[in-house]
């Protein structure tokens, strides 16, 4: 998974946040040099999410699961999205932009978890380095691996995901769920 180098992980964090600067029409008077985009690493398909932190407090996070546009396309729109779309927060205001930390998370192909049940399924999950894609039906959610550092134990975790579902804090003790995980790189500043 590991196949960004730190530098190339610094240099998509910068470009997230230039991203959100030139939409908000700030200068950004660093510019990065276009030619650090030629490595082909840049270039491949993947899923990311942007997320953006004021202080201790989530501002913005979306990303995308699927790795449907080269690395660099998909970090300028998840960061226009992590700024201005996300639905629960307001827009992200040039003011505050300094105050803000940029992270990116550079997702694996998500592959299906096979478990018998809830037990197994508990049992299958690794904190701190899977990041889990709940679905029933019509319901979906997503959390990264960071998000374990909140919700340790695996039972609170897949509870929490439920709920981010629309389904009850139960659900995923449901006959038909599915599960798949990924894992991530992450940057941040």
């Amino acid at each position: 998974m590991g196949d960004l180098s730190q530098e190339q992980g610094e240099i998509l964090v910068r470009l997230a946040r230039e991203t959100i600067a030139s939409a908000l029409a700030i200068g950004q008077e660093d510019r990065i040099d276009q030619e650090k985009f030629s490595d082909p690493v840049f270039q491949r398909n993947r899923g990311v999410f942007v997320t953006l932190k004021k202080g201790d407090q989530l501002r913005g996070c979306i990303g995308s699961l699927t790795a449907s546009e080269p690395l660099i396309t998909a970090i300028r729109h998840q960061a226009e999205n992590a700024a201005f779309n996300d639905r629960r927060f307001s827009r992200v205001e040039a003011n505050e932009l300094t105050d803000i930390e940029v992270e990116n998370s550079i997702l694996s192909e998500p592959t299906p978890l096979e478990f018998t049940g809830p037990k197994d399924l508990v049992a299958k999950l690794r904190p701190h380095i899977d990041g889990v894609i709940l679905s029933h039906g019509s319901y979906q959610s997503t959390f990264l691996p960071q998000v374990w550092d909140q919700l340790a134990s695996p039972e609170d975790f897949l509870g929490h995901l439920a709920m981010k579902a629309g389904l009850p804090r139960e659900g995923w003790r449901n006959d038909g769920v599915e599960i798949k995980t990924y894992q991530v790189q992450h940057f941040g500043e």
